[in-house]
């Protein structure tokens, strides 16, 4: 395992974005921790102002500027970990850099997310030009891949809608639990911050309703199926709340298992993780139950005359869907109590 450092020396870049926020919320609260350097996009409006200008919140904590991106200016700050909170296309050429001066990432984007480098032409829109590295990217949901990320030097975090599928399927995935052929059915609430902080009409506080969206090819839909290990069939919405997430799941049960057989194979894997919190019969997770934590609540159900089960989670998409993940891979990767920083309700 790494010698754990006494401080490590952060950089953020995508500061100014939403993920980026709440990442530097968790980092000024982090004992081991100290932010060295703040980046932007030279292209907005913000760039070169105070983070505590571009957001209030940190005033009398954090008063970095938030300096246009560029890989030079990072690497001269000898960082430990650096952040991307970037576009998916900015990423790969960003991190590639940072990697070859020696940097340890964590990416944010789906730059890595995906093994097969013909996927993102057509969920992404953009040609890979760094390819090798999506075979050498550590997918970052602490929970399945914890003993991998201590020698990681690329992590990818992974996104919020996969995060709150993948983690009560997988397991059951890889029981065997799941009826041959058959696809699970996941359904997905998304606060409107998912979409991140630019401005779009569509966004807007008085034009979001409840409504599904790229339904059946959403860009998550490969990195959900890659993931859990099984082909799945996604149907996100969008609702008017500024955070947090709920995913539904149905899928069909194989011979020999039961809802109560699943429930404890759950209770099982996942008896130890700080964050994973399954609840009682009755209970159901609820966006507000984990806003601004990086905890997973999940819950399930079924019928077991039909060999139904029904799995429903609940995760911040801004925390657990994104920089509270990022920070849990930071302090497993470099040897840091996993919750530090992200135990405080």
């Amino acid at each position: 395992m790494t010698k754990p450092l006494s401080k490590a020396r952060c950089v953020v870049v995508g500061a100014p974005g939403y993920a980026g926020a709440e990442l530097c919320r968790l980092l000024i609260n982090h004992p081991h921790a100290e932010i060295v350097g703040l980046f932007g996009s030279a292209a907005r409006a913000d760039a070169d102002q105070s983070i505590a200008d571009i957001f209030p919140r940190f005033r009398a904590r954090l008063h970095l500027p938030v300096a246009a991106a560029d890989p030079a200016a990072v690497i001269a700050l000898r960082p430990d970990a650096v952040f991307l909170c970037t576009p998916h296309e900015a990423s790969v050429n960003l991190a590639a850099a940072l990697l070859d001066a020696g940097l340890r990432v964590f990416d944010l984007s789906a730059a890595f997310r995906l093994r097969d480098p013909a996927l993102y032409p057509a969920h992404y829109g953009f040609t890979h030009e760094h390819p090798h590295l999506l075979e050498t990217a550590v997918y970052g949901l602490v929970e399945l891949h914890r003993q991998r990320l201590p020698q990681a030097r690329l992590v990818a975090v992974p996104g919020c809608y996969p995060t709150c599928a993948i983690l009560p399927l997988a397991p059951l995935v890889r029981a065997g639990a799941l009826r041959p052929g058959t696809n699970p059915v996941i359904n997905a609430i998304s606060g409107i911050s998912g979409a991140g902080r630019a401005a779009k009409t569509p966004n807007l506080f008085c034009e979001v309703g409840l409504r599904p969206y790229g339904v059946l090819e959403h860009r998550h839909q490969p990195e959900i199926s890659l993931h859990a290990g099984v082909e799945v069939d996604f149907v996100p919405h969008v609702a008017p709340l500024c955070r947090g997430m709920v995913c539904t799941t149905h899928v069909h049960l194989a011979q020999g298992w039961n809802v109560d057989r699943a429930r404890a194979h759950l209770a099982g894997v996942y008896a130890r993780e700080p964050f994973i919190r399954l609840l009682p019969r009755g209970l159901w997770p609820d966006s507000l139950a984990v806003e601004r934590t990086n905890f997973c609540d999940i819950a399930l159900t079924g019928n077991d005359d039909r060999g139904r089960l029904v799995l429903c989670s609940a995760i911040d998409n801004l925390t657990k869907g994104a920089a509270g993940q990022a920070l849990q891979c930071m302090n497993v990767t470099l040897g840091f109590p996993e919750t530090t920083a992200l135990e405080v309700l």
